[in-house]
């Protein structure tokens, strides 16, 4: 139980927003607002964080993707398209890519990004929650989520959707932040996400607070195996996962059978 406001609340009725137990309505409002200011200055603070490394992780996420060259691709939390640009080398013109985000911000920076790059055609924009996915059961040939899944409020609701949402025989693919398995470099890692990223989204980004909570959330994220396990029971099979950079970094994979 928890008093807010003078009044004893059942602990189910709060969520995580990084270290944080807010209302589940107070985290989705927060999150997008976040995003929001963030989306201009996003892509530039992931390289100065991870040092350029994300863009290694999400090159091997495709790689080892299954998206076939004709799929219908959803691209969850797809924000500034930076997925999406990648994703949209293995299509043809018969594939085509839905990048939805619960941020409007996010989607507009995504879509000028992509205009820049001259992807322009087979590439849908949907502002709409994780959860509650807009889409009809059985749409999509491959669903993805790149560094998005710690964001949402309730993950158990949000892989169901992604569930019914995904044809059957196809891939879902999640790459996120998950649990250092590498002794040696936790202490560095913890180290250098306590201090040294607050202090980027501060003087950088001017925002130090987002970037507080940013680090947060990974520290609250489930770990490889827990994750694993809220698939298995979200209805997935053939579940696995590969750690990227000792653990920083997972990619799961699951499959509606």
């Amino acid at each position: 139980m928890q008093v807010t406001n003078g009044v004893l609340m059942d602990n189910n009725e709060y969520t995580d927003f990084g270290y944080e137990r807010v209302r589940p309505g107070e985290k989705r409002r927060r999150v997008t607002d976040l995003f929001d200011n963030v989306a201009s200055r996003y892509d530039l603070m992931n390289d100065l964080m991870s040092m350029g490394i994300h863009r290694l992780w999400k090159n091997f996420a495709v790689q080892i993707s299954d998206i076939k060259k004709d799929d219908q691709v959803l691209d969850i939390a797809g924000g500034t398209g930076d997925m999406a640009k990648r994703l949209s080398k293995k299509l043809t013109d018969d594939g085509s890519i839905t990048i939805c985000d619960i941020s409007h911000e996010m989607i507009s920076t995504g879509r000028n990004n992509l205009i820049d790059e001259g992807i322009i055609n087979r590439i849908n924009y949907v502002q709409g929650d994780v959860e509650n996915l807009p889409f009809a059961d059985n749409s999509f040939d491959f669903i993805c989520i790149a560094f998005g899944l710690r964001n949402v409020t309730d993950k158990v609701k949000a892989l169901s959707s992604m569930y019914n949402k995904l044809k059957y025989g196809k891939e879902l693919m999640i790459l996120e932040f998950s649990r250092v398995v590498l002794k040696p470099l936790e202490k560095v890692y913890d180290a250098y996400s306590k201090y040294c990223i607050p202090a980027m989204g501060k003087y950088i980004a001017e925002d130090e607070a987002s970037y507080r909570y940013l680090i947060e959330s990974i520290h609250m994220h489930p770990d490889q195996e827990t994750l694993k396990n809220m698939l298995l029971e979200a209805g997935f099979s053939r579940i696995s996962y590969l750690n990227l950079s000792g653990g920083i970094v997972a990619i799961h994979k699951a499959y509606k059978i």
